[in-house]
């Protein structure tokens, strides 16, 4: 059995998206806006994305920088956004939503879950911000679809967050750690052979495969450097 590790990288539009394929990524991370942390981009993009690329795409669902859901109206306008999305071809998402106080908002995670029809779905790193990841993990364990955490174990990054990652790996399998962690944030290559001896077999990058800065391409050759590390 192979022991590839995925390789997810964040894409903003086709260039981005065609560079990241060459380099080797095994999956796209598709948002808009990263100036706020990355919000759900237009079907349009989706759709030219798509079309460019033969790889995974995971479409971020979020309207607002920050973790919360926002408004009822904000979060009618997100359920429509997804439902365009459906229809254009779209079957991963990245999601997550806390109440103020750090717990997560299960009514906004459940009616945008239920538009995804069952679709695969990663919790992102609002996790890194939850009052009790434990609580959290066990809150959402029922919800279909669930199949990722994207998590730097902290929420200053992965230096801050490596014992919790390699915590959480060790629950693998157990109630509410079924699934699969995903590490990004402040991840550099150095972290990895530590995180793959612990299991975790899958790694989210986005500065990184932008050497020359976000207003620059995802850079094929960047990319190819964190598959060949992961290989």
């Amino acid at each position: 059995m192979s022991n590839r590790a995925l390789l997810e990288v964040i894409a903003l539009d086709v260039e981005d998206a065609i560079a990241a394929q060459a380099g080797g990524a095994d999956r796209l991370e598709l948002v808009t806006d990263m100036a706020a942390d990355g919000l759900t981009p237009p079907r349009e993009t989706f759709a030219a994305i798509r079309a460019s690329v033969d790889i995974s795409l995971r479409v971020m669902l979020r309207k607002a920088d920050g973790f919360s859901a926002g408004t009822a109206e904000d979060l009618d306008r997100l359920v429509t956004e997804v439902r365009a999305l459906r229809a254009e071809g779209a079957d991963q998402f990245v999601l997550g939503f806390l109440n103020p106080d750090g717990t997560p908002d299960l009514a906004a995670v459940e009616t945008v879950v239920a538009e995804l029809g069952g679709c695969g779905w990663t919790f992102h790193r609002a996790i890194d911000r939850a009052a009790d990841r434990d609580q959290l993990r066990k809150a959402l364990a029922d919800l279909p679809g669930l199949d990722t955490y994207l998590t730097a174990g902290a929420a200053g990054g992965v230096d801050e967050g490596m014992a919790v990652l390699l915590a959480e790996a060790a629950r693998t399998g157990t109630p509410g750690y079924e699934p699969r962690i995903l590490v990004g944030g402040g991840l550099g290559l150095s972290h990895l052979p530590v995180l793959r001896e612990a299991g975790i077999n899958a790694f989210h990058i986005g500065g990184a495969a932008r050497p020359s800065g976000w207003d620059r391409p995802v850079s094929a050759a960047a990319v190819a450097e964190w598959r060949a590390a992961l290989a």
